[in-house]
């Protein structure tokens, strides 16, 4: 078993690319039934987040599964695979160790050092196992990419900014936000995060809306916002500086109706500043265009100049990733070594219990306790020659050399191990943008 990413993210396409692979909350389920219903993928955990879609699987073949999970993304997002690939990064095997760890530290984040991540992918590897879609290869992996997080964030000082996409945000609003009327629409962890972060910075007052009014009236108590109703928005938006629309709603929320009516009826001179932290969006593209309003969504922010840790922080994480990594591998060459072992020992007692057979037509004389020593004796003398031989695999497979050692194992005994990968390079990193810093 091989593990393999498979991605879109920030890195590599547009906003509107994100937006067709987005995977709404209810959606996710049957995607991972989907994945792990192909031939080359056993395993899947898929990460949805505002600016990457993932999908970390184990595969029999690099090939394969490959062109499964791209055919299965493309299929659900009615993209032509041809079209996806030209956005799509894949890891393979170490490289896709790394990108995991790397993912859950922050380091591949739009905002360097984010800690929001950790509780997407906690979030993303709690819904495969629930729908065990997740077995030992990503039960392993998705555990030590949290614990490496953790201790990412508890070693280092690449969060020391606190900053999140929603600060990063925030820091583009023209004028500021303190003392500004500010109105967040959705009360998920996106909106609860937007609207501690506007409390904490001074925006006066603070209101909030959301589909389930009873999340809305929990998180305004604990903000000092006010509730406002999810489906008469027109209101607030007239009387706020600030909108924040972070939903999980398949469609548009403002429409540029709406937010025209709610220039329309503004004081003169307030301007109207909108900002879409939502995939797909929450605020129509058309907004823009409009006078007296500015729109600020994911592909603004990361185009912006934010701030980023310092070169040894970020050092310092990288050089825990490695050296998580390197531990991972160690796993992961044990883990695989042990079916070889296993289909070496089945290969010894089945030519045992073909000798014995032949020995009993051959000698009917036999009784049947002579049979029995005959037997206790050969199998002692045979698990005695494979003990020192399958111990020292096991030790030699956690080298980087281990997998020749294994390989080398099944072509003497001439074994058949399930699961046996295609021909694939042993370091594969594909980036289909050439210079791509993943």
């Amino acid at each position: 078993m091989k593990l393999l990413v498979v991605g879109v993210s920030h890195h590599s396409a547009p906003l509107e690319i994100l937006e067709r692979l987005s995977v709404g909350g209810g959606d996710l389920p049957g995607l991972l039934a989907e994945l792990v219903a192909q031939p080359h993928v056993r395993e899947a955990v898929v990460l949805n987040t505002c600016n990457r879609v993932e999908v970390y699987a184990a595969v029999t073949g690099f090939h394969g599964g490959l062109a499964e999970i791209g055919e299965t993304l493309g299929r659900r997002a009615a993209l032509d695979v041809a079209v996806l690939a030209t956005h799509m990064y894949v890891h393979y095997d170490g490289e896709a160790a790394r990108h995991a760890l790397r993912v859950a530290a922050g380091l591949d984040s739009m905002v360097i050092g984010e800690a929001q991540i950790l509780g997407q992918l906690r979030e993303a590897y709690a819904v495969a196992a629930e729908r065990d879609s997740a077995g030992r290869l990503l039960h392993e992996l998705m555990q030590q990419a949290l614990r490496v997080g953790k201790r990412v964030h508890a070693e280092t000082d690449i969060d020391r900014a606190g900053q999140s996409v929603v600060s990063a945000a925030l820091g583009l609003v023209p004028d500021g936000v303190a003392g500004r009327a500010a109105l967040v629409i959705g009360a998920g962890s996106m909106g609860s995060l937007a609207l501690a972060s506007l409390a904490r910075t001074g925006a006066d007052p603070l209101f909030i809306a959301n589909r389930g009014a009873e999340r809305a009236h929990r998180l305004a108590q604990l903000h000092g916002a006010a509730p406002v109703d999810f489906f008469d928005l027109g209101t607030a938006l007239s009387i706020v500086d600030v909108v924040v629309c972070a939903t999980a709603s398949p469609g548009v929320v403002l429409t540029v109706e709406a937010v025209r009516e709610a220039i329309a009826s503004r004081f003169r001179g307030r301007h109207l500043t909108l900002l879409d932290l939502a995939v797909p969006r929450d605020i129509a593209p058309d907004v823009a265009e409009l006078t007296g309003a500015t729109l600020i969504n994911l592909d603004g922010i990361a185009a912006a100049g934010l701030d980023e840790p310092s070169a040894a922080d970020r050092d310092a994480a990288e050089a825990i990733v490695s050296a998580e990594v390197e531990a991972f591998l160690n796993w992961l060459r044990g883990a695989e070594v042990g079916p070889t072992v296993a289909a070496l020992r089945a290969r010894a007692d089945e030519v045992v219990e073909s000798e014995l057979h032949r020995l009993v037509q051959r000698r009917p004389d036999l009784t049947p306790e002579q049979r029995a020593d005959v037997a206790h004796a050969v199998h002692r003398v045979v698990r005695r020659l494979l003990h020192s031989p399958t111990v020292r695999v096991r030790q030699l497979a956690t080298t980087a050399e281990g997998e020749g050692y294994a390989a080398a194992l099944r072509e003497l005994f001439d074994l058949s191990v399930p699961g046996g990968d295609e021909d694939v390079p042993r370091a594969v990193d594909v980036a289909r943008r050439e210079g791509d810093p993943r």
